[in-house]
């Protein structure tokens, strides 16, 4: 009785010693065991894949479980694996009886704490071009696991399995990460992924480099990873033979294309969040963060410690007072010869008519060369109804346009006139510029002299006797018209007869006869 009991107990400890380490000899679907020689299994599919270029059994026939699938167990239970799998005791007698059943994912979510995190299945990937993993780090995880693999064919396979979904939930503890992979068959392979996590001197090492650069912290909380920080002499990522991959599938390869499935889909999950990689080497991401606070917050201290005091403001009496010789200015730049044009503005859809902000903008140019040049605004004394003229009138062509019609609409809107009335002010400011408008609203008494001998001179140049009034010389006929301006030049304005439409026409002159020569000749008054 003695020695049976011993043989007992040696047999249950042997057992609790290898109960968290796969089985060698993995049962397949149908609880038979499965070997490396085995053609009738997984690893026959991929030597078929391997010469044939393309795998073994279509699409259609995998038999992938719904959400609410369970799947049979398959012997001993890992640290990790999920409720409802027994461990058979050896020696322990088999009974048929009903198959045990398993949730489809071993993820358990409200397991998860500091230490153990699980992340829900990645959906299947639209575009299957380009790099699997969008950032470095990702992209570093997938070199390490390539360059350690020993069958391009099942890296191949790995990948597609990955990029179509096939992989369930993934649970990330320190040094493993483990989810279930879906194969051929219906019941999905228990895969697992070792990696070394890091020694206390190694976190120390980082720390302090993170620690050492505010920008560094900044990028972690962004979840992002600084190259500098991953070069800071701690291995974070894995390299060639850092991971080691386990699958409960018949497939003996390294890595088959489950495990390289999982590590696949794991440099997805590194993509969107690089503290997965710092659980995996051992630490969660609030004891990393608090820990990196606590180094901040000291680093701060001891530089504050260290700092010298600044010395405190001021200036002595005797500087203060004391006389000081500025050096001269130096001579200002010449202007430029003339103003430059503006940009164009492209035309936008309710936005500002272009032309006009072309014209507001070449404006302001000529208006701040000449105040450069000469020292004053020649515009800053007019009236607003005197700079909407003058606006007006800097608008080239002659015709009313449509374009014209809106900036008379609006220009006359906004100083209370009318578009006509403005189309007969920007004619007089065409003729002589301030002036010439002055002359055009602003009747008044010349004194005696030049004015009054200008009407002899008409006549002697065979026109008729004109009407006076003010500083008005009107013809008989009343469709030609003088008008003298206080810079005594003569202004020519012709209307309709019997009209009293007066528009300026013409160019200004010192001789009354002179601006009255470009309406017609003397006989045609």
């Amino acid at each position: 009785m003695n020695t049976e009991r011993a043989s007992r107990e040696r047999e249950l400890r042997e057992l609790l010693a290898t109960a968290f380490r796969l089985p060698p000899d993995v049962t397949d679907d149908d609880g038979q065991p499965s070997h490396p020689a085995d053609d009738t299994g997984e690893a026959a599919r991929d030597r078929t894949h391997d010469q044939l270029g393309h795998p073994a059994h279509p699409v259609s026939g995998r038999e992938t479980p719904t959400a609410t699938e369970p799947h049979p167990s398959t012997g001993p239970l890992d640290p990790t694996g999920t409720p409802g799998e027994r461990v058979v005791a050896p020696g322990e007698p088999v009974t048929p009886g009903p198959v045990e059943r398993l949730p489809r994912s071993m993820a358990s979510p409200g397991r998860d704490g500091e230490l153990r995190r699980t992340f829900p299945a990645f959906p299947a990937r639209v575009r299957a071009t380009g790099g699997f993993a969008e950032t470095w780090w990702g992209n570093a995880w997938v070199t390490a696991l390539e360059e350690g693999a020993l069958d391009a064919a099942r890296l191949a396979r790995g990948r597609t399995y990955a990029g179509q979904g096939y992989v369930d939930a993934i649970t990330v503890t320190p040094g493993l990460v483990l989810a279930y992979v879906h194969g051929s068959r219906p019941r999905p392979y228990r895969v697992q992924v070792r990696v070394r996590t890091l020694s206390d001197d190694d976190w120390d090492r980082f720390l302090d480099a993170a620690a050492e650069r505010p920008g560094h912290i900044a990028a972690l909380l962004d979840k992002e990873m600084p190259k500098s920080l991953a070069d800071c002499g701690v291995e974070l990522l894995p390299g060639p033979g850092g991971l080691e991959p386990h699958c409960s599938c018949p497939d003996f390869g390294h890595p088959c294309k489950h495990a390289a499935a999982l590590c696949y889909q794991l440099a997805r999950l590194l993509d969107q969040d690089p503290f997965v990689l710092f659980l995996v080497r051992g630490r969660g991401e609030r004891e990393l963060l608090d820990a990196l606070s606590r180094r901040n917050a000291a680093r701060a201290a001891r530089a504050a410690q260290e700092r010298e005091p600044a010395p405190l403001p001021g200036v002595r009496a005797r500087d203060a007072l004391a006389r000081r010789v500025l050096p001269p200015l130096p001579a200002p730049l010449r202007p430029p010869a003339h103003p430059e044009q503006p940009p164009t503005y492209p035309g936008a859809p309710g936005g500002p008519d272009p032309f006009a902000l072309d014209q507001l903008a070449t404006d302001a140019a000529a208006r701040a060369h000449a105040l450069l040049t000469s020292g004053r605004d020649p515009v800053a004394e007019l009236t607003l109804w005197q700079d909407a003229v003058r606006i007006a009138a800097a608008r080239p062509g002659s015709g009313l346009t449509a374009g014209t019609r809106a900036l008379y609409s609006s220009l006359a809107s906004a100083t209370g006139r009318t578009p006509a009335d403005l189309a007969r002010a920007v004619a007089a400011w065409r003729q002589g510029g301030f002036e010439a408008l002055s002359v055009l609203e602003e009747p008044w008494d010349p004194p005696a002299g030049r004015f009054d001998r200008a009407r002899p001179l008409l006549m002697a140049a065979d026109f008729p006797a004109f009407r006076p009034w003010r500083n008005h010389l009107t013809h008989p006929r009343g469709h030609a018209q003088l008008r003298l301006g206080r810079n005594g030049l003569w202004y020519a304005y012709e209307s309709e007869p019997d009209h009293e439409d007066w528009w300026p026409r013409g160019t200004p002159d010192l001789d009354p006869v002179g601006a009255l020569t470009g309406l017609g000749a003397p006989g045609e008054f």
